[in-house]
């Protein structure tokens, strides 16, 4: 069932036009760029079978194109395509605002922007954002990659590509694949052996950031750090 098919009162893009984007729920912003649904299907039902299927925005915007194959009606190539393009330009947008502003600025941005690229993995990954002298972003770069449990982090590599990005500081960020954020004591030891490391480069650990899918935890916040 395509919008023309719907109720007026149901047309997502209607609602857009005569309230404005804020009023649509996500389902109906989701159905806008869907455009159609499939037989048995309409088009908002396929959007909130998306989100409910990856968690939320914050999961779907973790997914590949192979990962929507999944929902019946996201086979086809263009409509993975052009979804799979919205997502990514969501994540550029935030990392543009990142190169533009010091991160304590954004600290919403920067929790924002780690969620939508590690939070919903269903391994461990081990990231850094290295900045520049007004902590500034240069780069955002996966570092290491775990299995469910724990994952291996080497304190020569992370100094080595602060020196390579010639990097005054760096924001450290890990997820946490069970859905908790509380951090562990061995992320706390991580963090202070990997602070000692870049200090002896005058490399500054401004945040460690646990994230989660939309959940986020920063130890610089809770006075960890």
């Amino acid at each position: 069932m395509a919008f023309k098919d719907l109720p007026a009162h149901a047309r997502p893009r209607e609602k857009l036009i005569a309230r404005g984007a804020p009023a649509l729920a996500d389902a109906e912003l989701l159905a806008l760029l869907l455009r159609t649904g499939v037989a048995g299907k309409n088009v908002l039902q396929l959007a909130q079978e998306l989100l409910d299927h990856f968690g939320g925005l914050s999961g779907l915007l973790q997914t590949s194109a192979e990962d929507l194959k999944v929902i019946k009606g996201m086979g086809g190539d263009a409509k993975r395509a052009e979804l799979i393009a919205v997502l990514e330009l969501a994540r550029r947008a935030m990392a543009e605002r990142l190169k533009e502003r010091t991160v304590f600025d954004s600290p919403g941005t920067v929790k924002q922007y780690l969620q939508l690229h590690i939070g919903s993995r269903p391994y461990e990954v081990f990231a850094v954002l290295f900045l520049d002298a007004q902590h500034r972003l240069i780069v955002l770069e996966e570092l290491f990659r775990g299995t469910l449990t724990q994952t291996s982090v080497y304190p020569r590599e992370v100094v080595t590509r602060a020196l390579h990005h010639q990097a005054a500081a760096v924001v450290l960020s890990h997820n946490h694949p069970s859905g908790s954020i509380e951090p562990s004591r061995a992320d706390e030891s991580l963090t202070q052996t990997l602070r000692a490391a870049l200090s002896l480069i005058d490399v500054r650990v401004l945040d460690h950031v646990i994230v989660s899918a939309g959940q986020s935890y920063s130890m610089a916040e809770k006075g960890l750090l």
